[in-house]
């Protein structure tokens, strides 16, 4: 009997027996599923994290009020820090000579509003030099004007939806809003550029750093973001940051970080969830390899009659043997296709909802879920197939 023999004879076997042979397909696809679809989620995140990052901008560092032990970790995590002063900023912006712009940050949020319409939204205090940092665009208008950091100045640059919503069919320019108990005058308008890193650019308003600072009641810094020329100068430019700011604090009180190492810092982590995630994934596999062993060994009682004149027509224990391996390889082999297409469909609908969430499966995991799938299904067909070929040829045939 060929090869080409013992496949045909186990379709036929399968074929026979649709009902049983859908569930145990439908097992195995939907653990195949399971495992591609959680390690596509988990791709999906990290891949949107650094997205998110780079849309920050290139080359960039941030200098965080507060010290953090550990390089790379997430912004804001230390111990209670002095603050970062306009000063230190204009320090930085003297001395080192690798930045290609110093802003300083002030944050908050507050309610804008023009007459009846308001909304509450942050409200982000930075210089001329926020928008070319943050490789944004304006939409309309002017951007900040160029000044003095420690002269407030009432004026605004509003984000394009807020814009939109708070003046609605109208051209905001010129007119007044009112930001908390102040009433400034919109100069701009950004270009939408959606989410960044929780920023939402849309619905956001920029002041003057000294107005925010004033309006928040707040002595210090939110941050100091400083784009870098050239890559290449990254680590001396953090090096002489920390230099500087030693200096001035006396002690290290501050944390120097760049979007690499936070990025890298959450891939990480998102990339040791997605692992987790696919190992508790592929118990659902095994479950399904434990469906095909049972199925097949009441397969195997089944046809004892039919082993049995198979061994009488001269079929070998090891062709017979053979035969029922197909029958498991073929069901798990077609069900992880299955599982791959259910996968397909999945990420395409999740894509259509969510268009900025790229959620395709990475190809180890595609290659992982399908060799795993084919091995369990040999590997639980063999406790079946080794039972039909220990079948006595005349019992079998008498049953």
């Amino acid at each position: 009997m060929s090869s080409l023999d013992q496949l045909r004879f186990a379709l036929h076997a399968l074929s026979f027996h649709r009902l049983r042979t859908g569930l145990c397909l439908l097992g195995i696809a939907i653990g195949v599923s399971a495992v591609a679809l959680l390690t596509s989620l988990g791709e999906g995140a990290r891949r949107y994290v650094n997205t998110q990052f780079k849309s920050l901008g290139t080359n960039l560092v941030i200098v965080v009020p507060g010290r953090s032990e550990t390089a790379g970790t997430i912004p804001g995590v230390g111990g209670a820090p002095n603050d970062l002063t306009l000063a230190d900023a204009r320090a930085l912006e003297r001395e080192v000579h690798q930045a290609r712009l110093v802003v300083p940050i002030s944050m908050g949020s507050e309610t804008v509003a023009n007459r009846e319409r308001h909304k509450q939204v942050l409200v982000l205090g930075g210089t001329d030099g926020f928008i070319p940092a943050r490789e944004l665009d304006l939409e309309r208008g002017e951007n900040l004007p160029e000044m003095e950091w420690n002269r407030s100045s009432s004026v605004i640059v509003l984000g394009a939806e807020l814009a939109a919503e708070l003046f609605p069919g109208e051209n905001p320019l010129g007119q007044k809003v009112r930001v908390g108990d102040r009433r400034l005058r919109v100069i701009g308008v950004m270009a939408d550029h959606g989410q960044q890193v929780g920023l939402d650019i849309g619905l956001m308003g920029l002041v003057p750093v000294a107005t925010a600072m004033s309006m928040y009641d707040e002595p210090g810094l939110f941050r100091i973001i400083i784009p870098i020329r050239a890559h290449a100068d990254m680590q001396s430019a953090m090096d002489r940051i920390e230099q500087v700011l030693f200096e001035r604090h006396g002690e290290l009180d501050f944390t120097v970080i760049t979007q690499d190492s936070v990025a890298g810092a959450l891939g990480s982590i998102l990339g040791a969830l997605t692992l987790a995630l696919a190992g508790i994934a592929s118990i659902s596999l095994i479950v399904a390899g434990i469906g095909i062993m049972n199925v097949m060994l009441v397969t195997v009682s089944e046809r004892t009659p039919e082993v049995g004149l198979l061994r009488a027509l001269g079929a070998e224990r090891q062709q017979v043997k053979r035969l029922f391996l197909w029958e498991a390889a073929l069901i798990s082999t077609v069900g992880g296709a299955l599982g791959l297409l259910i996968t397909w469909g999945a990420t395409r609908a999740l894509g259509i909802y969510l268009p900025n969430f790229d959620a395709s499966p990475p190809g180890w995991a595609v290659a992982a879920a399908l060799t795993v799938s084919i091995g369990v299904g040999l590997i639980f067909g063999v406790l079946p197939a080794n039972k039909a070929t220990r079948l006595d040829p005349v019992a079998a045939l008498r049953q």
